[in-house]
């Protein structure tokens, strides 16, 4: 009996395809969904409804990828020193070194040369907190109220759906709005 359900789940797991939608949430915000699935119109039903439950909508293919870039993306905690990691990223070969609000830190590089910069900038004593290869938006765009409170819904709910592996969205809620949300554990992918 456990030989076959052993073999079910195998059967089951090598029929799984990756699947992208895209769609817009409150505000206009873009939100590209990718799911391991392996009923495709089962799970493009429950994405879509969780966009129109948070008023947002699915789009065609293409209609949000083009705002979002594959990057190698290496993130550092406030308090790195910026001079310097600047000066060791740009020699290792990365893209863009970018300083964010809360002084953390964050290294673009080209997603096929990231193990390349990572293990360059570690030997130089600069170990990233996190290291992956990920989609970031070219450009974002902030809400803040209802629109802010809708969009946080909706990539929450997103996330919690079992086949969806990464939520990425071009969206950047205002402060007073995350401050209102009580943790749950699980972050959103690509700034949000």
């Amino acid at each position: 009996m456990a030989a076959r359900r052993t073999r079910a789940r195998n059967e089951a797991a090598s029929r799984q395809e990756l699947v992208r939608f895209e769609g817009y949430g409150p505000g206009g915000a873009a939100v590209l969904v990718e799911c391991l699935t392996a009923d495709r119109a089962a799970c493009g039903a429950q994405v879509r409804r969780a966009f129109i439950e948070h008023g947002g909508h699915l789009g065609a293919d293409g209609s949000v990828s083009y705002l979002f870039n594959i990057v190698g993306l290496m993130t550092y905690p406030p308090g790195t020193d910026e001079e310097r990691l600047l000066q060791a990223a740009l020699e290792a070969g990365a893209e863009d070194v970018l300083s964010n609000g809360d002084r953390s830190m964050e290294v673009l590089a080209d997603p096929l040369e990231l193990d390349t910069v990572r293990a360059v900038l570690t030997h130089r004593g600069f170990a990233p907190a996190t290291a992956e290869v990920t989609q970031r938006a070219s450009a974002a765009i902030e809400l803040s109220g209802e629109p802010a409170e809708r969009m946080v819904q909706l990539l929450e709910t997103l996330e919690e759906l079992e086949e969806v592996s990464d939520v990425y969205s071009n969206v950047e809620i205002a402060d007073e709005v995350l401050a209102q949300k009580k943790p749950t554990g699980r972050g959103t992918a690509g700034g949000a």
